[in-house]
């Protein structure tokens, strides 16, 4: 479909993670010829929970992935929640919109998934080659391409749109001059994984406290713990936490991760003999940090633009969503037999997003600012896990997963609750 003379592709894709592969494979479906640059070579390693909700396998199933067990993957119930002295364990919920079961993958294993799905709709990868920055037209300033360094040395590709799924550094954003917005949260997170007994236990598990020794008996830590079984043996084991800006944080998070796992249970085996790999850590960008999500021939989608959940970390299902929705937005305008109409069609992809994700992290930026209070987190924690009422509704809301439209009275009252929220 390629027209102009010029032009390597219908669409660059800058990036190749979960967004990335996403939008290349639903753009290369679409029929469009695509250009997926990573600067990595797979197989390559990425900081994640590795855990995905059901929101997340849904867009695995739009993509015709599979997901069997023998695929590598390993299904979850639900949510093992432990906090406050109680151990609740909550099922995904059985909905019309979303499976009833998360899945587990390691990074590793789940990145180069997606981008062979993509290159088997017929994307085009070009691994080892770094995006510097955006190819401008010298008269309208419009993203015509992108500059890049390869194997070979200096390298320019030119498409009608460019696709910035960079992650959290976001190049292209930046050197557009699209700097974060101060007063999204940001969180932190550090994992690595352990060979351990728990590898194929069948719930993803949270541990709202983090104590430096015997639980009560001890120093209450900052954050939040999370152990998630991967079914080969291992277990991604990792803690985060938020803050309601994007101010750096000051928490030593390896240091507060080595107390955690100092005092784990022996049975767990949590420990240096088991551990593979180091601790790593990165930052975790929330609530539409920044914007536009299209303007001037460049989409940003998943960490790129802050597409993280503030309510739990959660990143890959909205990249996912933004890799679809892109994609639509870009065939549609690419469709279009004027260059007004074209635009117009690539301007329905931010409005898509915000219409659906809006409102939402509007009322997880709110939650975040209560949370930050140690001593709110902690009556929380205390009073609200026994009721099953308040965890019913804790469970959906933050984990996205509600009937966005019908559904019972929980999902009403979130429904209605993201509707009143101002998309900002």
């Amino acid at each position: 479909m390629v027209d102009a003379a010029l032009d390597d592709a219908d669409v660059i894709v800058v990036g190749a993670g979960p967004a990335g592969s996403a939008a290349a494979f639903h753009c290369a479906s679409a029929g469009l010829d695509v250009l997926l640059l990573e600067k990595s070579e797979f197989p390559r390693d990425k900081i994640c929970g590795d855990g995905l909700t059901p929101r997340a396998v849904a867009e695995l199933v739009r993509m015709g992935l599979p997901i069997r067990e023998q695929d590598g993957w390993i299904r979850n119930r639900g949510l093992r929640v432990l906090g406050g002295g109680h151990r609740l364990e909550l099922e995904w919920p059985e909905l019309s919109s979303y499976p009833s079961y998360g899945l587990a993958k390691s990074r590793m294993s789940l990145d180069h998934t997606l981008v062979d799905h993509a290159r088997s709709a017929g994307a085009k990868l070009q691994e080892r080659t770094n995006v510097t920055g955006a190819v401008r037209d010298e008269r309208s300033g419009r993203v015509v391409g992108v500059t890049a360094k390869t194997e070979d040395g200096a390298a320019t590709y030119r498409a009608p749109v460019v696709i910035a799924a960079d992650g959290v550094s976001a190049r292209l954003a930046t050197g557009m001059g699209l700097e974060k917005r101060m007063d999204r949260p940001m969180g932190v997170a550090v994992r690595t994984y352990f060979r351990t007994p728990r590898h194929d236990d069948a719930w993803m598990e949270s541990h709202l406290e983090l104590w430096d020794g015997v639980p009560h008996k001890s120093n209450l830590m900052p954050g939040y713990g999370w152990i998630f079984a991967l079914g080969d043996g291992t277990a991604n084991v990792g803690l985060g936490s938020v803050s309601s800006t994007a101010a750096a944080t000051k928490v030593d998070y390896k240091s507060l991760f080595a107390k955690w796992m100092a005092n784990a249970p022996a049975e767990w085996e949590f420990t240096p003999d088991n551990q593979v790999g180091p601790v790593r850590g990165a930052a975790l960008p929330m609530g539409f940090n920044r914007g536009p999500l299209y303007g001037n021939g460049l989409m940003l989608v998943g960490d790129s633009a802050g597409m993280i959940s503030p309510f739990n970390g959660e990143g890959i299902a909205y990249g996912l969503q933004a890799g679809r929705v892109a994609a639509d937005a870009i065939a549609q305008g690419l469709a279009r037999g004027t260059a007004a109409g074209r635009e117009r069609a690539f301007a329905t992809y931010q409005g898509r997003m915000k219409d659906d994700l809006g409102g939402y992290y509007t009322l997880g930026r709110i939650f975040v600012r209560l949370i930050e209070h140690p001593e709110i987190m902690r009556v929380c924690t205390r009073y609200g896990l026994p009721r099953p009422l308040v965890m019913k509704f804790v469970l959906k809301l933050l984990s996205d997963c509600y009937e966005p439209r019908g559904g019972d009275l929980v999902d009403r009252v979130i429904s209605g609750l993201s509707r009143l929220a101002p998309a900002a």
